[in-house]
């Protein structure tokens, strides 16, 4: 594991990457960067990144399940039945420890109540058109503030990670987001938050259906899955997606392992990042769903970001 230690708690912003630390993990961004730019070929430098815990904060809970579980909360005080069960149960009585556990459980390899959470989804946009569906998205992340942090979720994005962004495009790489949260709900946001225009974000969902109309057809949401982009299905996305193999993945958790393992060349400079949350003064301290990534970055040579020591600054 790459470790780093406090240098300098200055911020200049006439370097790259100006809310970064100069330590050991900020160097070899650089110098990462530097060697792709001077060896591979410019359609060729592609740079993958998870988006919950790796580009925004997902603490107290991620932000798309904010959003579900008001969708819940509507449907419950709409139908009285659906408070007596899950996933309407918790959302309608606040238990953000049953939603904590599962999430718990979901990287620990259970995802048996992943899949009640999953069916009260397919079930809350069954038949919604992709358009209203980003709508309310767009909405959603636009005026609704982070439950602890006093920001608007718009500006719950990692100053550091997007300097990173910004340096990799500035250096001709194509940036992606590769995430197992819903592809249609960051879409809107992508670009004003990341500088990702829409078509490069890979991200799970629904299965979805045409439909002929006077309109021109509309696109709407099925109550069945198509794929939950995380762990072995991120880099057959990817894949899918990019048809290359990324020169630089970053991540935060057990999930993003196969993606940062694919992110490995024979012949290419290559560079994996793993997210370490550790401040709990300035975000949050964290390591549950992240134990094996870690141990994988240990044995592997990843290069961990600390919050604490890697950045003086964090949004």
């Amino acid at each position: 594991m790459t470790t780093t230690t406090t240098t300098t708690t200055t911020t200049d912003d006439s370097r790259p990457l100006p809310s970064w630390r100069d330590t050991g993990a900020r160097r070899a961004v650089l110098e990462f960067v530097d060697r792709a730019a001077a060896e591979v070929p410019v359609e060729e430098r592609v740079a993958v990144f998870d988006n919950d815990g790796t580009l925004w904060c997902e603490k107290p809970l991620p932000i798309q399940l904010d959003f579900i579980l008001r969708r819940f909360v509507a449907m419950a005080e709409a139908d009285p039945a659906l408070r007596a069960r899950q996933p309407w149960k918790a959302a309608y009585e606040r238990d953000h420890g049953w939603l904590g556990k599962l999430l718990e459980e979901h990287y620990a390899g259970d995802d048996s109540n992943v899949r009640v959470l999953a069916g009260g989804v397919l079930a809350a946009y069954d038949g919604i058109s992709v358009e209203d569906f980003e709508a309310r998205s767009d909405e959603f992340l636009r005026n609704v503030e982070h439950p602890t942090l006093g920001r608007g979720y718009l500006q719950c994005g990692y100053a550091p990670m997007i300097e990173l962004l910004d340096h990799l495009a500035a250096n001709g790489f194509a940036n992606y987001i590769a995430s197992g949260g819903g592809r249609d709900f960051m879409r809107p946001v992508s670009q004003d938050m990341y500088g990702i225009p829409r078509e490069r974000v890979i991200g799970s969902t629904v299965a979805l259906a045409y439909h002929d109309d006077a309109t021109g057809g509309t696109i709407l949401h099925k109550a069945e899955a198509d794929y939950l982009d995380d762990g072995p299905e991120k880099p057959v996305r990817i894949w899918s997606r990019v048809g290359r193999r990324p020169l630089l993945a970053a991540g935060n958790s057990n999930g993003d392992i196969p993606m940062l393992h694919f992110t490995q060349h024979r012949d290419r400079p290559f560079l994996r990042l793993l997210l370490l949350h550790d401040d709990e003064d300035r975000e949050f301290a964290y390591t549950a769903g992240a134990e094996r990534a870690l141990d994988e970055a240990d044995r592997h040579g990843w290069t961990v970001v600390s919050v604490r020591n890697d950045w003086s600054t964090v949004f």
